[in-house]
Parts: C-alpha cells; structure tokens; sequence
C-alpha cells in the first residue's frame, strides 16, 4: 500500500518540471532533488522520479535534434533569399526577400513540430502527475531510460 506521502512526493516530483518557468534548468534541478533526497524511502518515488528525469533528458536531446535541423533552414534561406535592399530616403525602405523555397517550407515544418511536441510534454505532465495522485506508475512515451 503506497501512503499519502508518497503519492505527494510523487506527484510533486512530475509537477517541480514546470518551474522551467521560473528557473533556467529547473525542469531538471527540480525532480532531481526531490528525487535524490526520497529515493531511498518508496520504490514507487524512485521509479516516478527515475520517470520524470528521464523524460526530461530526452525532451532536451529531441528538442536539440529539431533545434539542429529546423534553425539552419531558416538562416539559409533568410540569408540565400535576400535580393534587394532598396533605400530611397525616410519613406521608401523595400526589402525583398525572395520566393519562399523547399527549406523554408522544411524549417517551418520541423518549428511547427517543435511546438505540437512542447504541448505534448506539458499534457503527458499533467497526465504523470494525476497518475502519481492516484498511485499509479507511468511510463512517458518514446522516452530514453538513462536512470534504470
């Protein structure tokens, strides 16, 4: 039988990943220290923080990999597209960047991806953490297990 307490610590490890919002990195430092200093008290703590860091972890390496392949497309074409900068005094100032190409199309794409996926991590969240609340595992989707 899971007690009260451990259902909180639980929980409050899954939800401590939302002060990313208050502190760089916290959606690490959060559930790392929570989980370092209850580990040791409930396998049911230690396996929902190894949970909640692990997927931290892989957000930040899939949200590097479109970082890597979205951003470049846009410098490209931003600086490939640039025609003309015509400046004909205060109130005439044309700039004309071009046809929009396959990259761009890409890059927008792979953004747009970037934030469908920010609006899932914060839904499988909320999901853990009702799920830690009623004392329940959870296993995040596509998640790497670094901590095992």
């Amino acid at each position: 039988m899971i007690d009260n307490h451990h259902k909180n610590l639980a929980t409050f490890i899954h939800l401590s990943t939302f002060s990313r919002f208050v502190i760089p990195f916290g959606n690490f430092i959060g559930p790392i220290v929570l989980w370092a200093a209850n580990k040791s008290k409930s396998e049911f703590v230690d396996q929902h923080g190894k949970q909640a860091i692990n997927f931290q972890i892989s957000v930040l390496l899939y949200a590097i990999i479109l970082g890597t392949l979205s951003v470049p497309l846009f410098i490209f074409k931003i600086l490939s597209g640039v025609d003309v900068i015509d400046f004909n005094g205060f109130n005439n100032f044309h700039i004309n960047v071009g046809e929009p190409s396959a990259l761009l199309y890409v890059g927008g794409g792979l953004s747009f991806l970037a934030i469908i996926v920010f609006m899932v991590e914060l839904a499988l969240i909320v999901k853990a953490s009702l799920s830690a609340r009623d004392g329940n595992a959870f296993k995040y989707p596509l998640t790497i297990n670094f901590l095992k």
